[in-house]
């Protein structure tokens, strides 16, 4: 039987060629299907490259050192904070999605560190942070997008509230809550069909570590339950900003 080494994906030729090949072959699609520019494609496969071979060269030093592992998970949260940001469309919204990745993050990684599921190590905090920090990003992006778009394409029944005597942000939440609430069907999809659709990252990392199928499955249980409420709390406090005003497109 082949050690865990056997099953690792190595560097080499056939690698690079095969990256090159579903780069290439995603910006063609993109470019010529009319879904957007394939440039994009390109951009985000270069800078994926170049970003994790930094990461992967500096990770080793962060990992010997608590302190370094803390700056880190700033790093990764603040990172995800600007990038939300810029995807609802204006910089001036960077204190609110930071708030609203924070409102999801803290709280679950601050349960699992005191639970003690999670041993307070560089090597298990770095991954389960980052992996809720996106998980909160994407989540407070997209409910603000749908949250935002919703409320100005029915901007009229928003007006008719009003002239009915709601509030301006209970009018707004009436409008834009339910279509907000569908930025957690990704995560609820992915926990349904976890193990029957889907090996998520989580749990082949834990196998390729050297694990046993128990634990991989015990830690991905843990990152997909810990996700969907780091993802419920982040939409619910986006929400509230972009009824409140606080978020807005730009123009």
């Amino acid at each position: 039987m082949g050690g865990v080494h056997d099953a690792a994906i190595t560097f080499g030729p056939a690698l690079v060629a095969v990256l090159v090949l579903f780069t290439a072959a995603g910006a063609v699609v993109v470019r010529w299907g009319g879904l957007g520019q394939g440039r994009a494609v390109l951009v985000a496969a270069v800078r994926a490259v170049a970003q994790l071979a930094v990461v992967s060269l500096v990770i080793t030093a962060v990992l010997r050192s608590a302190a370094l592992t803390g700056l880190f998970v700033l790093l990764m949260f603040t990172i995800a904070a600007v990038t939300s940001a810029r995807r609802v469309g204006t910089w001036a919204n960077l204190p609110w999605t930071a708030l609203a990745i924070a409102a999801g993050v803290a709280p679950v990684l601050a349960v699992v560190l005191a639970a003690g599921v999670v041993p307070p190590k560089p090597i298990a905090v770095v991954p389960i942070a980052g992996i809720v920090i996106g998980g909160a990003m994407t989540a407070t992006s997209q409910s603000s997008r749908r949250a935002l778009d919703e409320l100005k394409s029915r901007h009229g029944e928003y007006e008719a509230a009003l002239a009915l005597g709601f509030l301006p942000r209970p009018a707004a939440l009436e409008i834009c809550r339910p279509s907000a609430g569908h930025a957690l069907i990704p995560a609820l999809d992915q926990t349904r069909t976890v193990g029957l659709v889907t090996l998520p990252g989580a749990y082949v990392g834990v196998l390729l570590g050297g694990a046993g199928p128990i634990e991989a499955g015990l830690t991905q249980v843990l990152v997909l339950i810990g996700l969907l409420a780091a993802e419920a709390v982040s939409i619910l406090v986006t929400v509230q900003f972009v009824a409140a005003g606080k978020l807005s497109r730009a123009g």
